[in-house]
């Protein structure tokens, strides 16, 4: 119950926030809406207010925001209503409207982590040797080193940091290693040779090899309290980080460097949601924040449907001085329909596949 809480909480907020900047540009430039949807499919709620109907709909993976004369297939608005049609605003106003809902998402982040950097403090990591995790079947786990254990000396030389820790292995050219370890009040002596493996960057690239021990350090983070100028200055720049990240990522997915069957779609969304709910407000925001780039850079992709594949037809449109035909138009919706049908089967697949491993 907790996992399906959390996901539809955090779907729903996302979708709102992204649903919301096509909405608020609409009435900037006086754009009548229509709709305002959270969810597809059909109505389990709605409202009208002015001039908007504003739903809840069946399907909560997206939404939509209905405006007038905004599909190419539309049929021609009347004279009088033209002035508040989509199709009529000039090419940079629609630009506008349509870029508003990633970039409310890519905003939405910043101000997330705005909010943690500003209550709970800007983490940091703890630089400790002490192990957060150990590779099954690796010469430390076979020399019986747990998680938790902190290593204390590496053959007599103090490790007070986990550089010290690398260093050490690092420098060993594969002899036998002789460390020292604290777990909980005792001292224990164990005996570790390295191995040469690959160290491997966040996309599983290989970057170099060297002498391992098959361990990882801890996660241990402290929080720094910090002013609201700092808080956003970070909250800047790991918004940043993550929209680098995301785009990496679909770079490295066409490469063939990252496989396909990492891909996961509502399934793993839900589990990691509730899994971070578990771990704390400051944890279910931070992943909420990174949700909230994916959607903001996926709906940039060139696909028609997506806000990206609008933007690209709106900057053809400014270049040719002229719309493409609607057949144009209608063909490419229906051809990027087809392709997202296909990814969202082919992520459910994955994500059916990752419950029965």
């Amino acid at each position: 119950m907790n996992t399906i809480i959390s996901f539809i909480v955090v779907l729903g907020v996302l979708i709102f926030v992204h649903e919301l900047g096509h909405f608020l540009f609409a009435k900037l430039f006086r754009v009548q809406v229509l709709k305002f949807s959270l969810g597809f499919g059909p109505k389990v709620f709605g409202r009208v207010v002015g001039e908007t109907e504003y739903l809840i709909s069946a399907f909560p993976l997206g939404g939509y925001v209905k405006m007038l004369g905004e599909n190419p297939d539309e049929q021609s608005i009347e004279p009088e209503h033209r002035q508040r049609s989509f199709a009529h605003k000039p090419v940079l106003q629609r630009f506008c409207i349509v870029l508003a809902g990633p970039l409310f998402n890519l905003l939405f982040s910043v101000f997330l982590f705005f909010v943690i950097y500003s209550f709970a403090g800007l983490p940091t990591a703890v630089d400790s040797a002490r192990i957060g995790k150990v590779g099954d079947h690796s010469p430390a786990f076979a020399a019986g080193i747990k998680p938790g254990d902190t290593i204390l000396t590496i053959n007599g030389r103090d490790t007070k940091k986990w550089a010290d820790v690398l260093d050490g292995v690092k420098d060993s050219d594969g002899n036998p290693l002789t460390i020292l370890l604290q777990r909980g009040s005792e001292h224990l002596e164990v005996q570790v040779t390295p191995a040469i493996d690959s160290a491997k960057n966040i996309f599983g690239e290989e970057v170099e090899k060297r002498y391992m021990i098959g361990i990882m350090k801890d996660n241990e983070i402290t929080y720094a309290r910090v002013n609201p100028l700092k808080a956003f200055k970070e909250a800047l720049t790991q918004t940043w980080m993550f929209i680098y990240l995301t785009v990496m990522g679909l770079v490295k997915i066409l490469q063939r460097i990252v496989p396909a069957s990492e891909l996961g779609g509502p399934i793993l969304i839900a589990q990691l949601a509730g899994e971070q709910m578990k771990a704390g407000w400051a944890n279910i925001i931070s992943f909420t924040a990174l949700l909230s780039v994916n959607l903001g850079i996926l709906n940039l992709l060139p696909i028609p449907v997506l806000d990206g594949g609008h933007l690209v037809f709106l900057t053809l449109e400014r270049i040719r001085k002229k719309p493409l035909n609607e057949r144009t138009q209608v063909i490419a919706q229906q051809i990027g329909i087809a392709f997202l049908g296909t990814l969202m089967v082919f992520v459910f697949y994955n994500d059916i596949a990752r419950l029965f491993k």
